[in-house]
């Protein structure tokens, strides 16, 4: 049977989740080649994966024929560029999310690997998670009736990294938070956004209002979807308590929750008193089997031909949303998808 052999390049906390699962949970797939600018980092990965090859210029890895595919972990604004030569180097893609800066960068994306016969899949590992998939099928059973409105929110308690606060690299915490939340909104109603309007301000990191006015970290979107379903998104980076992920949907005969919560109607948790039971510490713990369902539908995809879950085009969606919200709160208006 062929074994799948792949690189990663971006050697980081969250392409290393995926390295590590390749290393020994995914059937038919090996990690056979890392790559990162920051040499201490490809060499600490190849050490920990057990592999020989490691690179800090992922051109390079592209040589080595040993690689069918890549796992592109990179800061934002050099996705298009990677994947382009991924593609040209015919190497099918797993890209993370968010999947460009622009849709124009997403249109290059999806053209390189079509013209070039490799897959394309993207990071929105909540579309393999089992309680996001249960919550798909009632929905689609019509166990709540007609749906009416949804509401996703994700707020992070990790502390931006500086180059998050250029929005020109970053787009924002609507692009590095929430993208999963635009995501599952389409996913769950079926339905594209139509119009939208967002406000947002900084919060918890005045160091950076004076080099990055723009800079946001708290989020709240409201709009429509094409499909006439209400929407409404909140997003919040470096908010302490803990991870924070949920999903509300409303229907005609009765409502569906998805996501870490508990009887309770009021709670307050802060860093003094702890993590309370219905929030974890951080998304690597409260997604660690989707990612992995994740990894294995991509290496499926790729040694049987097939058809990825979360393709090229639901990445360019989520990022038209991303740059539409940025737009809104700039302007104070309401925006046209």
């Amino acid at each position: 049977m062929r074994t799948l052999g792949l690189c990663l390049i971006g050697c980081g906390r969250a392409g290393m989740i995926h390295a590590r699962n390749y290393k020994n949970k995914v059937p038919g797939a090996k990690m056979v080649a890392v790559a990162d600018v920051v040499e201490e980092a490809a060499v600490a990965a190849a050490a920990e994966l057990g592999i020989d090859a490691w690179y800090t210029d992922y051109r390079e890895a592209l040589k080595n024929p040993a690689v069918d595919a890549v796992i592109v972990v990179s800061p934002t604004d050099l996705h298009r560029g990677i994947v382009l030569d991924c593609a040209r180097a015919k190497k099918h893609v797993f890209c993370e999310k968010p999947m460009a800066m622009n849709v124009g960068e997403c249109e290059d994306m999806i053209a390189a690997c079509g013209q070039n016969g490799v897959k394309l899949q993207i990071g929105f590992m909540r579309r393999h998670d089992q309680s996001f998939r249960r919550a798909k099928k009632l929905l689609d059973e019509g166990t709540i009736g007609e749906l009416v409105f949804i509401h996703s929110h994700t707020r992070g308690p990790s502390k931006p990294r500086p180059w998050m606060y250029d929005l020109k690299k970053s787009n924002g915490i609507l692009a590095e938070v929430n993208s999963h939340d635009i995501d599952a909104i389409r996913w769950f109603a079926g339905s594209d956004m139509e119009h939208l309007y967002a406000v947002a301000g900084n919060y918890r990191n005045p160091e950076a209002r004076e080099a990055y006015p723009d800079y946001y970290d708290s989020v709240s979107v409201n709009g429509k979807l094409k499909n006439g379903v209400g929407f409404s998104i909140d997003g919040a980076a470096f908010v302490q308590y803990g991870y924070d992920a949920h999903v509300e949907m409303v229907g005609t005969r009765g409502v569906i929750h998805v996501g870490r919560s508990d009887g309770d109607f009021v709670k307050v948790t802060t860093p003094e008193n702890g993590t309370a039971g219905s929030f974890v510490s951080s998304w690597t713990a409260l997604f660690e089997d989707a990612y992995l369902r994740e990894d294995i539908s991509f290496a499926e995809a790729v040694l049987n031909d097939a058809e990825v879950l979360v393709t090229g085009r639901d990445g360019l969606e989520a990022v038209k949303v991303v740059e539409a919200g940025n737009r809104s709160i700039l302007s104070r208006e309401i925006v046209k998808l």
